[in-house]
């Protein structure tokens, strides 16, 4: 089971105090008892097949299948509650390094074993134009370049934090969150075999998130990710990071023009033993056709030439190349320069992706990648897609040519 650090848990009585002590009016709600609350829940269930193979110096294949089940009370007087547990289970054998098996002669696919528990959290939201969290909780923020729950990876991300969302404002939504434990897709068990760089994230850390809908141009969005990690084998991650993000669209005839911009700076923070301040920056434009898009983006996170932009929390996997040659950040930084297209014919989804990587500090070429995906959705409940990514490297000699290939299948009910 994943951990939940104890700093938290010794908020639970004053939190739920401050709660009971409101004296808002609570939300309409659906149940007028808690026994009606309870008999009146949801129930969902998630079952995923995944095929992986990995072909670079060591090479890996693995065969899992993920089951994820969950309840959540109905509403009663502001009040609710929910549980999900997920089991993975490996087939056929563990011809993979998952950071939990020991597996160290295979290459690395991050689908460990595991039966814990993924999200078990009390929502409260009797304050107007509020909810709140607390417990064991997904946080999505923006595109999850920050923050995100990795949700490819069969073992997804979540929080143990106290959140907080506030629609008061006119055009206004404020996410305000601390954080004491981030629970990995490796799981806990790779502390015992891969250190604590690999298992789980204790910290006590604090996030917000504002974004403001109320230009015609687009949406505006500025955070600020105060990251203080705990374990010293961590603490390079303890970072300070504020930004603000731009994203908008207009029509052009029949066609619809895309385009994002980004800008942040990064800092040491908290017990980070390094200090450093650093960059990042995206640029992002593209098209909607009918029936194809195409998409132009440059990516920068930079470095001092010692120390780079990170972003341990992110869902690295959506960025910077499908084949995750740079989940964690080179030290000379790195930029990105990508295009890509997408397109449906006959029901199925289609997409490729070009990425031409290089650092942002020097003039070394990390190499280039091309990914391509298609995804067929049969139902509501079902869906099955193919992947391939292959990395080919030019000047950085730590990066061998790298293949991957997935083959997944999912229901839901």
């Amino acid at each position: 089971m994943k951990a939940t650090h104890r700093s938290l848990i010794k908020q639970l009585p004053t939190t739920l105090a401050a709660l009971a002590s409101l004296t808002f009016v609570p939300q309409a709600y659906s149940a007028d008892t808690i026994s009606e609350a309870l008999s009146s829940g949801k129930t969902n269930a998630n079952l995923r097949y995944r095929y992986e193979t990995v072909n670079d110096t060591k090479t890996a294949t693995a065969s899992t299948v993920r089951l994820r089940l969950a309840y959540e009370t109905a509403d009663f007087k502001g009040l609710g509650a929910k549980v999900e547990f997920e089991h993975l289970t490996s087939l056929g054998g563990q011809n993979y390094n998952s950071k939990a098996n020991g597996q160290t002669a295979y290459s690395v696919i991050a689908d460990p074993e595991f039966t814990e528990v993924n999200q078990a959290y009390l929502s409260y939201s009797g304050i107007p134009d509020s909810a709140v969290k607390y417990g064991r909780q997904k946080i999505v923020l923006d595109n999850q370049r920050f923050i995100g729950n990795v949700g490819w990876r069969q073992n997804e991300q979540t929080y143990d934090a106290l959140s907080v969302v506030n629609k008061s404002l006119p055009d206004t939504q404020i996410m305000a969150a601390y954080i004491s434990n981030v629970n990995r897709i490796f799981s806990n068990n790779a502390l015992a075999t891969s250190g604590a760089a690999a298992g789980n994230f204790a910290m006590q850390s604090s996030i917000v998130n504002v974004n403001y809908k109320g230009l015609s141009a687009g949406e505006i969005v500025g955070y600020s990710y105060m990251l203080d990690f705990s374990l010293p084998a961590n603490a390079g991650n303890s970072s300070k990071t504020y930004g603000l993000r731009f994203k908008g669209k207009t029509s052009i005839g029949d066609n619809t023009l895309h385009y994002t911009a980004e800008a942040a700076t990064q800092s040491n923070y908290a017990n980070n033993p390094s200090t450093y301040t650093v960059s990042y920056s995206l640029l992002e434009g593209g098209v909607d056709f009918k029936p194809a898009s195409v998409k132009l983006g440059y990516e920068v996170l930079g470095s001092n030439g010692s120390k780079a932009f990170s972003t341990p929390l992110a869902t690295l996997h959506a960025f910077n190349g499908w084949v995750d040659m740079f989940l964690g950040t080179p030290a000379t930084g790195l930029t990105d320069s990508y295009v890509s297209a997408s397109t449906k014919l006959a029901g199925v989804k289609m997409a490729a992706v070009y990425h031409n990587f290089s650092a942002a500090s020097g003039s070394v070429k990390y190499g280039t990648e091309l990914d391509l995906v298609l995804v067929k959705v049969i139902s509501k409940q079902y869906l099955v897609g193919a992947k391939y990514g292959s990395f080919a490297t030019q000047s950085a000699p730590t990066r061998a040519d790298t293949n991957k290939l997935w083959l997944t299948a999912q229901a839901k009910f």
